[in-house]
This record gives C-alpha cells, sequence and structure tokens, in this order.
C-alpha cells in the first residue's frame, strides 16, 4: 500500500542549523509572530539563574572601592544548572535570612606577597558549604587557561578578603540574572511582507544586503500581487549562552515560563484559582482597576477610582493617596 508521504506538518518545527557548546542556532515555523517574540522575551529577561547578590567585605586593600568589587563580583556568571528545581527564591524560603536551599556561599581571599602584580580571578572564588546540587553557584571558566573574568589585581602588601552569597532571580530583576549574552531574531529577511520601510539613496538592493538568512527563503516574484493578509511563519532565533546554562537548557527554561505564566491566566480567568476577586489573595486584591460600581470604596474615601470614570480619580492619578504616599505627577511626594 502507498502511503501519502508529503502531508503538511502540524504544530512547531524546528531546524537546528547551528549548535555549539555555548551557542544554538535554529529555525522555528508553523508558529505566529506573537509566540515567537514572547520566546524572546522571556529567554532573555525571564530564565532563573544564579548571580552573586551578596557580598561581606572583610578586608580590602586594594586601588578599588568596595562597591566596585561588589559589582564586578555580581556580574561573574555562575554555574545555574538545575537550579529552577532545586533552588528556592530566598523571598519564598522559609529561612530568615539565607541558607543551602536558596543561597550558595563563595569565599574569596588573596594576597600578593611578591614584588610583581597578582591579579585575581573568578576560578579564586570558593564554594564553601552546603548547596542544593553539586553544579550550582561554580564559577564559569570558558576561557583555555582556565582563569576565568578578571577581578582586580593587586600590588604587594595587598588583600582581598570577601564572603559572597549568590542567589537565583531573573535577569527582569538585575542583567547580572542574565542567561543570554544575546538573543537574534529576524523573520522576512527578503521583506516580502512590506514590514520594513527602508532609506536609501539610490538604490535600496545595494544600500541594503540581505542577510544570510535569505537563502532559508524565496523572494517574492516582482510582479506578484501582494498579499495583505499574509503572515510571517519561519522564525530565525540564534541563542548566545554566556555559560552559567547551555543553549538548550534556556530555550526549555524558556518555554516552561510560558507555560506557568499561560497556567496563571487561563486559572484567573476561569476563576479556578484560590483567593479574592479576579483570582488574587483578598489582601491583594488591586484598588484602582474597576469601575466604582464594581468596587466599594475604603472608609473615608469616595467617588471614582478610576482614570476612566467621569469624575474619578485613579488610585495613582495626580496627587492621589497611594499605599506609597502621594504621587510625585500632581506634584507633591518624593520632595516635589
Amino acid at each position: 500500500m502507498d502511503y501519502e508521504m508529503d502531508i503538511e506538518p502540524t504544530g512547531p518545527q524546528v531546524t537546528v542549523r547551528e549548535a555549539e557548546p555555548y551557542r544554538v542556532d535554529f529555525k522555528l515555523s508553523s508558529v505566529d509572530l506573537a509566540f515567537a517574540n514572547s520566546l524572546r522575551r522571556v529567554i532573555l529577561a525571564e530564565v532563573p539563574t544564579m548571580a552573586i547578590d551578596l557580598v561581606e567585605v572583610e578586608k580590602n586593600t586594594s586601588v578599588l572601592p568596595d562597591e566596585f568589587l561588589a559589582h564586578r563580583l555580581g556580574l561573574i556568571p555562575l554555574n545555574s544548572k538545575n537550579c529552577d528545581q532545586d533552588v528556592e527564591y530566598t523571598r519564598d524560603c522559609e529561612c530568615e535570612d539565607h541558607c543551602a536551599r536558596c543561597s550558595v556561599t563563595l569565599t574569596l581571599h588573596a594576597r600578593c606577597t611578591g614584588d610583581e602584580i597578582m591579579p585575581v580571578y573568578a576560578r579564586d572564588l570558593v564554594v564553601s558549604g552546603e548547596r542544593a546540587n553539586e553544579w550550582v553557584g561554580d564559577p564559569v571558566i570558558t576561557d583555555p587557561e582556565g582563569k576565568g573574568p578578571l577581578i582586580c589585581k593587586l600590588r604587594r602588601g595587598q588583600e582581598l578578603k570577601m564572603t559572597c552569597v549568590a542567589k537565583k532571580g531573573i535577569a527582569k530583576e538585575h542583567a547580572k540574572w542574565a542567561p543570554t549574552a544575546a538573543v537574534g531574531f529576524e523573520y522576512d529577511p527578503h521583506n516580502n511582507l512590506r514590514h520594513v520601510d527602508y532609506w536609501y539613496e539610490e538604490d535600496p538592493i545595494k544600500e541594503w544586503p540581505v542577510s544570510a538568512n535569505a537563502a532559508w527563503e524565496h523572494a517574492a516574484p516582482p510582479d506578484q500581487p501582494f498579499d495583505y493578509d499574509a503572515q510571517p511563519n519561519n522564525f530565525y532565533i540564534d541563542v548566545e549562552s554566556i555559560g552559567n546554562l547551555d543553549p538548550d537548557m534556556i530555550i526549555q527554561q524558556g518555554i516552561i515560563v510560558l507555560q506557568r505564566k499561560l497556567a496563571t491566566v487561563i486559572s484567573s480567568l476561569s476563576g479556578a484559582g484560590n483567593g479574592g476577586r479576579n483570582g488574587l489573595p483578598e489582601d491583594e486584591d488591586m484598588m484602582g482597576v474597576r469601575s466604582p460600581d464594581a468596587y466599594e470604596p475604603p472608609e473615608g474615601m469616595d467617588g471614582g477610582f478610576t482614570a476612566y470614570a467621569n469624575g474619578g480619580t485613579s488610585a495613582w492619578g495626580a496627587s492621589a493617596a497611594t499605599p506609597y504616599g502621594a504621587t510625585p505627577y500632581g506634584g507633591s511626594g518624593y520632595g516635589f
């Protein structure tokens, strides 16, 4: 029996074009622009990693101030393998300050005893105490010499002695938790959809050469009528890791984060979530986001509570009283 082999594939399709230890280049097809861009944004800003968040300086006689060194230490990439499952966020942990479940402690002690300048590298950071797994918190060393990023340089008699606490976070909170150095994203390299209006002096074809991704698609014939309903279907994504997570793990974690976000939205809309109105806990119901007839103002306050009600005042509007005091937009608060 002969079977039809040219059946159109259904669902997202992934074609890996290049794969390296710290980089992956792939083509994502059969999805819409919103999904592809959401995946890109999540990979950039919401995949959890480990980074130094607290630095206790016991001794620093180098020429660099404590704050300068703390900033450099925070930007050193740390191994974050399985930190999403094994490590708790400090804000969610039951400990008072930090513990082995929500942090990794590293120590740095270096003293120059010779006449030559002594460089201090990330390899000099030593994990001490317990941690969630055997990898998390180790400094990422990718250079052939096995030194890692340079922290500082010491002259004779100068000394550094510090205790660092690494915690889990995301790049939305601070760039030091970013898992990627860059994420390339392109669709429609031939500009068949006319999403880009090129500025040019004489000839746009010569002044705007197509990218390497153009070899994976065909340019629309000049005499072909323009399809106003056409949508992009192929997306070229290039993910470059900084070493704290493998590129494939970054993408998998990005998909997991998207799934969690969608599950939260579905739970809130369906009313399946526990708590007060709109699926929020009773003490976290947002003030000022519903119309006056759907929200009972607190005692001593009257009138509307949204900017959309006639004559109403937004809870965050000009000179409005917020839980944090008067806003600066009405000319009061914060020293205005």
